[in-house]
């Protein structure tokens, strides 16, 4: 990013935090970034980086080229009917809130007859925390080229970008990245547990599958070969690792990982319409 547009964060809570962190580690002034919360703590925190602070939407808004929204679904409605009268001409919107469809937030910064259209919804995952995030964006009709471009630019501060084309591609990637973490961990978790049943210690067994799962997911990355193929590399005929992938099989692992997502899925669509889906067409390109 040569030139730094002026962000605003309405919530300034711990994805805003990641992604803020980012756009400062990549060179972005602190002048350039606005954080907008309700909880003085976290305004004097941001204050005290040298960021500009608001309480609540104001004129500052305005001048801002992006308004990136980080504040639990649920307060999301009324947060846009408040600050929508800041709204610039040509202001950006992008929601990293779950469950909250495009069309709703089309129709909350605009109105049923005139929605706004630059509007972007982005599901990031916890590992941005750590700058190796992933996230998946769908843009509305109105996003120009020039937009998604500002907008895989800053999510990029956290980790890869994904564009994916609608309200439901972005459901299927909460499933699979916004909650995978979450199978990752339970994952790790059983293998804490099994190391601890073979005589491993918790702080051994942990050890051992927290550097097993990072060192196969960056041999994933940089290999040129297929994960199939390279589960096969590490699988010979009867021996150990044979053994275990059976006892897998015969258990449906991959199975039930495929119905866990799905189960996440479906969850997604329902937590979408529960927020209060508002129909105004087709609102994403």
């Amino acid at each position: 990013m040569v030139e730094f547009p002026r962000i605003a964060f309405v919530g300034g809570g711990n994805m805003a935090g990641a992604l803020i962190e980012g756009l400062l580690a990549r060179g972005c002034p602190p002048s350039r970034l606005v954080v907008l919360d309700v909880h003085e703590p976290t305004r004097q925190k941001w204050q005290a980086r040298g960021l500009e602070v608001l309480e609540g939407p104001d004129s500052s808004l305005t001048g801002c080229d992006v308004w990136l929204l980080a504040v639990k679904p649920q307060q999301l409605k009324e947060v846009a009917q408040a600050a929508r009268p800041c709204l610039g001409s040509d202001t950006l919107v992008v929601s990293i809130a779950a469950g909250i469809a495009l069309s709703s937030l089309c129709a909350w910064f605009g109105t049923a007859d005139h929605p706004w259209a630059s509007v972007i919804r982005a599901m990031p995952n916890t590992p941005a925390l750590v700058g190796q995030g992933v996230t998946g964006l769908a843009a509305a009709s109105g996003v120009t080229d020039d937009q998604r471009q500002l907008a895989t630019q800053i999510l990029s501060t956290v980790g890869e970008v994904v564009w994916v084309d609608s309200d439901d591609q972005i459901d299927a990637v909460t499933a699979l990245s916004g909650s995978g973490p979450a199978y990752v961990f339970r994952f790790i978790e059983g293998m804490v547990a099994g190391g601890q049943k073979l005589g491993l210690s918790a702080q051994q067994s942990q050890s051992l599958a927290i550097a097993t799962v990072a060192g196969a997911a960056r041999l994933a990355a940089q290999s040129g070969d297929p994960v199939e193929t390279l589960r096969e590399k590490v699988t010979s005929k009867g021996g150990t690792t044979a053994a275990a992938l059976d006892v897998m099989q015969q258990r449906q692992f991959l199975e039930t990982l495929v119905a866990a997502m799905q189960a996440a899925h479906q969850r997604a669509g329902e937590l979408s319409a529960e927020f209060g889906r508002t129909e105004i067409g087709r609102a994403e390109g």
